[in-house]
């Protein structure tokens, strides 16, 4: 390993550190997401506290967080297994932020940034997949669930050479997730309809807040 490779990887676990959803929770006055609604801070959680506007700009600085290290280190010729290392360190510093107290998010979105430069065909794969099981479910956990465990199988078919990283990423994501499956098990997982209402509520609540002031 280079030392512009470890360079990298460390920059990209310093760049998954800072948390979106804290800073943006702050940006609009809204709770601190690790201390409100499911006390997960990304875009699902600050939906529900604070509706659609804010929750965008965390999905977007979420993926942008994957995204770039890995796309940077795509055009350096970065061989694969290392894309994956990188992948990683992104969303470990998304999941436990040196920043933040080590209290981070599940690392979905920042998982589908980091796994979007290997091609758009396999980020809309991972994207339908996750809409389907949702529809199917109602769960956005569970449909991350089953993305994360597609996306090795859609990557062999995309291209095979980046199937073992790939994997590795899925298995942190499931791993982040053991909580919901907990949840899922004993029947006490909110549906994603639930968030939307909560969501749709925060959102009514913060314009009537700005029109008061």
């Amino acid at each position: 390993m280079t030392p512009l490779i470890l360079l990298i990887i460390i920059g990209a676990y310093l760049l998954g550190s800072i948390s979106s959803a804290v800073l943006i929770c702050r940006l609009f006055g809204l709770p601190d997401p690790r201390e409100s609604g499911s006390g997960n801070p990304g875009a699902t959680n600050v939906y529900r506290l604070g509706g659609r506007k804010a929750a965008a700009l965390v999905l977007v600085c979420d993926i942008l967080k994957g995204m770039i290290p890995v796309w940077v280190s795509y055009f350096l010729h970065v061989n694969p297994f290392l894309l994956g290392v990188i992948g990683i360190a992104a969303c470990l510093g998304h999941i436990y932020p040196i920043f933040f107290h080590f209290r981070g998010g599940k690392g979905v979105a920042t998982a589908l940034g980091g796994l979007a430069p290997i091609g758009w065909d396999l980020s809309g794969m991972l994207i339908s997949c996750w809409l389907l099981a949702v529809f199917v479910t109602g769960y956005s956990s569970l449909a991350s669930l089953f993305t994360a465990l597609a996306a090795p199988l859609f990557t062999w078919w995309v291209k095979p050479e980046y199937t073992m990283p790939v994997a590795m990423l899925s298995c942190l994501i499931v791993l982040r997730h053991h909580d919901n499956v907990k949840r899922l098990i004993d029947g006490n997982e909110s549906k994603i309809w639930q968030k939307i209402r909560q969501g749709n509520k925060a959102e009514a609540e913060q314009k009537g807040k700005v029109l008061d002031d």
